[in-house]
């Protein structure tokens, strides 16, 4: 009777310590897919900050164009 509440035992033992096993490698795919996520994230987060840097320097230039033309219409004694 000891022998089979021993096995008993030793399977569940088992059992567990193979459910365990799997729980680690799901862990470690979520853990993987979730950095890969993570670099995703900083890279648009890099780009849009690149997109709107850019956006930044284009309207310096459109406001220094339009302070061009108000000067060149002011001399020209051109209303608009």
């Amino acid at each position: 009777m000891s022998s089979n509440i021993d096995n008993l035992t030793l399977e569940h033992l088992k059992k567990i310590q193979a459910e365990q096993t799997a729980a680690r490698e799901r862990d470690q795919e979520i853990l993987t897919r979730l950095s890969h996520i993570e670099s995703g994230i900083a890279r648009i987060t890099r780009d849009e900050s690149a997109n709107y840097a850019e956006i930044v320097g284009d309207r310096h230039s459109m406001d220094k164009l339009k302070e061009r033309i108000e000067r060149i219409e002011r001399r020209l004694e051109i209303n608009g």
